[in-house]
């Protein structure tokens, strides 16, 4: 799987998704390749901001404290993963009567965060109005994602339901990204 194909991805029904599907990474791959090592960006940026400028975020919280909220994330984002292609398995196969394997619910669930993961990117600028605008559009792109996710990955040929399905399941993944960014605004 080639990352520099996500931008495509979200805007499109074909590009990326096809040589995903034909390429067919196992879960044991996309969990290595992709989800692992996406998911220590924001960590390691709240980490970094945490230390640096901690407190254009949140004033008054110590560094340990950033540092702490840091472990715990990548704790959680790697459960989060997991969680949530069980959660759209469920979705899918329950709610639409959908066939779908496991392995193509863990592929969308592997492969919609990355706008999120690399929007962490932009705690290097001590802004709280740059990070939630780049946070935002970053949500679009991981809706954008799971749209076209739906419609490639579950042999969709209707666009109405490929959105309903796709609303319900970015439903899901936004509060249990709030849920991630709760953990790290408690600790």
């Amino acid at each position: 799987m080639n990352l520099l194909q996500t931008p495509k991805m979200v805007f499109s029904f074909h590009e990326g998704w096809d040589e995903i599907i034909r390429i067919h990474p196992s879960v044991t791959h996309l969990f290595a390749w992709v989800v692992l090592p996406l998911s220590l960006l924001p960590p390691a940026m709240i980490y970094y901001a945490g230390g640096h400028h901690g407190d254009a975020f949140a004033p008054g919280v110590s560094p340990t404290q950033w540092h702490t909220a840091a472990g715990i994330f990548f704790v959680a984002q790697l459960l989060t993963v997991p969680a949530m292609a069980w959660l759209i398995h469920l979705i899918v196969t329950k709610t639409y009567s959908i066939t779908a394997s496991y392995h193509e619910c863990f592929t969308l669930a592997a492969i919609a965060p990355i706008p999120l993961w690399l929007s962490s990117l932009a705690l290097f600028v001590p802004s709280l109005l740059i990070n939630m605008v780049i946070g935002i559009l970053a949500l679009f792109g991981s809706t954008g994602l799971i749209y076209h996710g739906v419609y490639a990955l579950f042999h969709m040929r209707e666009n109405l339901q490929a959105l309903q399905m796709a609303t319900v399941i970015a439903g899901a993944g936004l509060f249990a990204w709030l849920v991630l960014v709760q953990i790290v605004l408690m600790h």
